[in-house]
Formats: structure tokens, sequence, C-alpha cells
């Protein structure tokens, strides 16, 4: 069997069978609650793996272990952010929005606030939000295929991106959540195995010293005091603030992993989740370090950044089999590209369910129809979501090929820490918080985003990808230095000039449910 055919052969037989599994899990599904939340089945243990799935993106295993690979300190800071930020969910957030909420973050503040205007707002910035992350996946994906297939241009990354655009429609369709599930359980513990596997290779490489592999990866370099230090990367110390902050705060405020903790019964069980989660990203970004540095000594920067910084892990997986000819290079670069592949698939998924699910259960039905529509009809409207969601995602991804996955992530995670957080909590902590502060605040965060990233370095500018010969206006590649405490202060400021509302006496009865999970006689749920 050649190479090719043996990537092919291993691509089919996970598309097979997950959308096997998909179609049977579909089978299951019979209302909203099903849908939306796989009717509130999954266990602890098991949604804490789920989430994990969610979490742990392509983006991480591909985009950054190339950065670690070139640039090495700096490239770790995405992996503290990514696992201190875990806390900051089970802290503040996730006993209390499964306490509160029914499917989506809006359930929550429209608990208390006037829902129409809430659930209006909070739509836009799921589906902005959850758009930016189907991109970095889905470029990911068409970069795995094209390396794996031979397929070299920006027509071929298309039909590749294309192809998973197809996919992740067929899951969310056809699965709904309990199928999403499954698939994310599956998908993580596919991940673990293979980075288990090429990290102990690494080190069996280095005679398991960790001081041996760290001294080769930064000699490989070419400049190891600025490899083992911060400054690579990061020129800017205000731009590593900046993502620091984005990463450590946005997770708390990620749709779709937010919307992970309504598939559980109670509090004891999200809390479980958040645990689980927090063992499983540890262990697996410590193996992505190993990894990162691997590809620094074993494969080398130059030929790294001649395929594509994003495709560190497999270039370092074909090394470790063979070599570029051999059979058991080809074969474990296709075992990891598979797994690559499946995790991107996984997460797209998830990211597509969530955003359907926030335009048919919060803007149609909570603002078109004013709470009155049917279940039947708000699945079908989710599932039609997904169709033209995909369409999206697919023709931004095109368009952004070559942008590191590391970095697109870092700017989906400073609009979540923009936009979402603040009004949660607010919403969650506040009493006198009202409806104006909650809209001001995530429009001015989720505006705020996206605009200076659209003027940033990045973007613009001798290094952007656009206008070369323009100044950029904004000087960080990640805006959450200002967007954050700007949404924080505009929705505190909105709500101090504006009248308190009818509904503030709620906020004793959130509290109430928030910390407890007791559901008084006259309420009900939500």
């Amino acid at each position: 069997m050649s190479h090719r055919a043996l990537s092919i052969a291993l691509f089919a037989a996970f598309v097979v069978a997950t959308v096997a599994i998909s179609y049977v899990a579909g089978r299951r599904t019979r209302s909203a609650s099903d849908f939306y939340a796989a009717g509130r089945r999954i266990r602890g243990w098991q949604n804490g793996i789920a989430v994990a799935g969610d979490y742990l993106s392509g983006a991480t295993l591909l985009g950054v272990t190339g950065l670690i690979a070139l640039y090495g300190f700096d490239g770790a800071v995405y992996l503290v952010g990514f696992l201190v930020a875990f806390l900051v969910v089970l802290v503040l957030i996730a006993e209390l929005l499964r306490n509160t909420g029914t499917y989506t973050m809006a359930d929550t503040l429209a608990f208390r606030l006037r829902p129409r205007p809430v659930r209006a707002v909070s739509a836009v910035s799921t589906m902005v939000i959850n758009l930016f992350y189907l991109t970095s996946q889905m470029v990911g994906a068409g970069g795995l295929i094209g390396l794996l297939l031979g397929l070299h241009g920006t027509v071929a990354g298309g039909i590749a991106i294309g192809s998973v655009g197809v996919l992740m429609i067929l899951y969310v369709t056809v699965g709904g959540m309990i199928g999403t599930t499954w698939v994310q359980i599956i998908k993580a513990v596919l991940l673990l195995v293979a980075t288990a596997l090429l990290t102990l290779l690494v080190l069996a490489r280095f005679d398991f010293s960790v001081g041996r592999l760290l001294e080769s990866a930064a000699q490989a370099s070419g400049d190891a005091d600025r490899y083992l230090s911060s400054g690579s990367y990061f020129t800017n110390k205000l731009d590593l603030v900046s993502l620091s902050l984005a990463l450590v705060l946005g997770t708390a405020g990620l749709p779709h992993v937010l919307m992970r903790f309504f598939t559980v019964r109670d509090a004891r069980s999200a809390r479980a989740s958040s645990n689980w989660t927090i063992g499983i990203v540890g262990v697996f970004y410590l193996g992505l370090i190993v990894l990162g540095l691997g590809a620094a000594a074993l494969v080398g920067p130059a030929a790294i950044k001649k395929a594509d910084s994003n495709m560190a892990t497999p270039l370092l997986a074909r090394f470790l089999g063979g070599g570029q000819h051999s059979m058991g290079g080809a074969l474990l670069m296709a075992v990891i590209a598979a797994v690559a592949f499946a995790t991107i698939l996984a997460v797209v998924a998830g990211l597509t369910l969530t955003a359907s699910a926030s335009f048919a259960h919060d803007f149609y039905a909570g603002v078109l129809r004013h709470g009155a529509s049917d279940e039947r009809r708000e699945v079908a409207v989710a599932r039609r979501t997904a169709i033209v969601l995909g369409v999206v995602a697919v023709a931004l991804a095109i368009g952004l090929q070559k942008v590191n996955l590391a970095f697109l992530v870092g700017v989906v995670f400073a609009l979540a820490a923009s936009a979402n957080l603040p009004v949660l909590v607010l919403s969650l902590y506040w009493r006198r918080f009202n409806t104006a502060g909650a809209v001001t605040g995530t429009l001015v965060g989720l505006v705020s985003s996206v605009v200076l990233v659209a003027v940033s370095p990045t973007v613009l500018g001798p290094s952007g990808l656009f206008l070369h010969h323009v100044t950029p206006y904004f000087p960080l590649s990640n805006p959450g230095i200002v967007s954050i405490p700007l949404a924080f202060l505009s929705a505190i400021v909105a709500t101090l000039l504006t009248g308190r509302e009818e509904q503030s006496p709620d906020f004793d009865e959130l509290r109430l449910r928030a910390l407890t999970g007791y559901e008084t006689a006259e309420r009900g749920r939500p």
C-alpha cells in the first residue's frame, strides 16, 4: 500500500466510524433537550473528557507545537494560559451556570434581565466567536490533508477545507449533542494516546533526559539564550501580557465550552467535569511541550518553516517513524495526522452545534418568535443554521490558509473574554446589573476586539495579511489588554447611568439557584 493510500485509508476509517456513531446517536435525539444538551444524561467524568475534547483543538496540537518548536519559551506561554484558564471556569462559572441555565449562556442572563435584548446580543456574540474558532480549525484541517495527500496551492487547500465543512455539517445535523459528545470522548482518548506515544518516542531519543532535549532544541534554534527566554516571538512585552490575559479569562466565555455544562444532571457533575478536564488538559500540555522541543531538535526550524509552522507535529511523527521515504515514517505521520484530523472534526462539530443552538434557541425562538416556537421547528432552524455557518466558515478558512492557528485561537479567546465573560460575571455577582449594562458590555467587548484585531500588525503593515504599506493603527497582535477592561467598564457605566430594573428582585432567586441548585415552585426552570 502506498503512503498516500495508507493516509486515505486511515482518514476514511475515522470518518466512517464517527459518522456511524453520530447516526446511531441521532436516532436517540427526539427533543430540543436531546439535540442541545444530550437530554442531560451525560455523567460528570464523561462530560469532563468531552469538555477536554472540545478544548483540545487542532489549533492547540498543531499551532502551539509549531510555536514551541520555532520560538521556545514564548510558544509555551499559550499552554500556561490555556491551563490556568480552567481554574477560572471552575471557580467562577461552571456550577453557577449549570444551576441557572437551560441550553445556552443567554438563559442565565435572561433569568433576571429582559430576555429579548440579551438573547439577541448573546446570539450575535456566540455566532462571531464560534465563526472565528471554526475558521482556525478548518485552516488546520486543510493543511493536514494537503500535507498527507500531496495537495498544493490555494485551490487544493480550498477543496480540503470544503470537505471538512461537509463532514462538520453532517455530524451536527445528524447526531446533535449526543453524537457530538461521543465523538469528542473518542477523539480525546485517541489524542491522549497519540500524544503519549510521540512523547515517549521523543524522550527515548534523548535517553529520557529532559535536560538533553531542552539543550538540543535550544542549539537547533540557532540562538539558545533567546530560545529559552521571552522575546523571540513576543517582541512587545505588552503583547505577551495582552495574550495571557485573553487566554486566562477567555475560556470562561467560550460558548461551546459553557454549553457542555448543560449536558450533566446537576452542579456536582459540573464540578466533576471541570476537575476531569483540568487533569486531562494538564497531562496533554506537558506532552505538547516535549513534542515542540522534539520538533525543534530533530526536525529543525528550517524544515518546519519551509513546510508550515502548523505542521511541526506530523513532521516530527514522520521523523520518529524512520524518515520521509520510509514506510514507518509514513505510517506514524498518517496516524498522527488522522488523530489531528479527528481532533479538528470533533471541535468544529461542537462549535457548529453551539452556534446553531444559540441562533435557534436565543434569536429565533427567544427574539423573533417571543418564546412561542415549538421544539421541532427550533431544532430544524438549528440544523439549517449549521449549514449556513459551515459555508461561511469554509470561505473564511480558504482566505486565511497561511495564518498560524495559535494566533487565531488567541484572538478567539480575546473575543470571548471581552464579549461574554464581563456580562456573565456581573449578572451572577452584581445585584444592580441591568439589561442596558449587559447589551452595552457585550457589544463594546465584541466590536472593540474585532476592530483592534483588524487594525493590528497581524492584519495591516509589512508583516500583516493586507495593505503591507500601511502602518498598523493598533500596536498589539492581541486586543485583550484593551478590550476586556473596556467591556467591563462599559457594562458598569451603562448600568449606573440607567435605572434599576423591575426584575432586580430576581437576583436573590438567581443567587439561591446558582449556589444551591434549588428551584422555587413559583419560578421553575427558565
